[in-house]
């Protein structure tokens, strides 16, 4: 079989080959790319002749996929699954599988940087030290003791619920599929939003979950609060994000996914909210989570090539 790596995946070349080969054997067609492309023109031409192909999140259309006529399977290499034409993908029996896991303890440890970059005003205090100030103004607040929401109780969910607890938080959580989880209590949406000091979402973006927080949900958090969004970014209506943080609804967010990916514009309007802190898409990355994910892309490849 023809195996087209459709872009870098954060590890050298010859790891993730190294652990490829070593999982399904030398016999099969290796081809990397060595830079990303998402034009249709570019993609088309990439994989026409692919009988699998390997990406993160670059979009994947039908408009790609109709022009892959020897295409029976794609490895995403990544967590989320809604940048693929999934719909077509099942009316041509291509079989798709993600890359879930990989990800769990770099995103986990990310939402407690961002938390605590808020909670104690670490980018005011890095600005006051270089321009010569103090500490006047910038007293922060202790996790211990403090409300912390989770909104998707996941593998994700539920790790950043685990270092919560570590923190000595009292954690809540609302999720669709209940399940008991050790030092967490399962509640409403309402009653997390509103009683919680720190609402974190983890879930996917699919038709039941885009925009699942908007004014209504904002709205009912207490204006002392604030928000941390890991998961995707369009799980968040970003004018009512945006208008809760200018009005002061809520105290900030910290947020690493946007409704586009990374680079934003300038005139992005949520960047124009000074009580927010942003992070370009980087929840997922980092090296043991790159070099853990190319051994889930060998397995994955493994069930494909059977």
């Amino acid at each position: 079989m023809k195996i087209v790596i459709l872009e870098p995946l954060g590890v050298p070349v010859d790891f993730l080959k190294n652990a490829i080969t070593q999982t399904i054997g030398s016999q099969h067609e290796l081809c990397f790319y060595p830079d990303r492309k998402e034009d249709i023109p570019s993609l088309i031409q990439r994989c026409q002749q692919a009988d699998i192909v390997v990406f993160s999140n670059i979009p994947y259309r039908k408009e790609v996929i109709e022009h892959c006529p020897h295409l029976k399977a794609i490895c995403i290499a990544f967590t989320g699954m809604d940048h693929v034409d999934l719909d077509y993908c099942q009316q041509r029996q291509i079989r798709v599988m993600n890359c879930a896991g990989y990800s769990t303890v770099a995103v986990a440890d990310l939402v407690f940087g961002l938390a605590l970059t808020l909670a104690r005003n670490i980018k005011s205090c890095d600005n006051a030290c270089r321009n010569g100030l103090t500490k006047n103004g910038l007293i922060g607040y202790e996790l211990e003791g403090k409300r912390f929401g989770i909104i998707g109780l996941g593998a994700i969910g539920q790790r950043v619920a685990k270092i919560a607890n570590a923190f000595g938080c009292e954690v809540l959580a609302y999720t669709r599929t209940p399940k008991e989880v050790e030092g967490v209590a399962l509640t409403d949406l309402h009653t997390l939003m509103s009683q919680c000091d720190i609402v974190s979402l983890h879930i996917p973006l699919n038709d039941d979950t885009r925009g699942m927080i908007g004014d209504k949900e904002l709205s009912w958090m207490k204006s002392d609060a604030i928000l941390i969004n890991t998961a995707r970014g369009g799980v968040i209506k970003t004018d009512a994000l945006v208008k809760a943080l200018k009005e002061h609804r809520i105290a900030g967010a910290g947020i690493d996914v946007f409704d586009m990916e990374p680079p934003i514009p300038k005139n992005y309007e949520l960047m124009q909210c000074n009580n927010a802190i942003f992070t370009p898409h980087v929840g997922f990355a980092t090296q043991q989570a790159f070099e853990k994910r190319a051994y889930i892309i060998a397995q994955n490849l493994k069930e494909m090539v059977s």
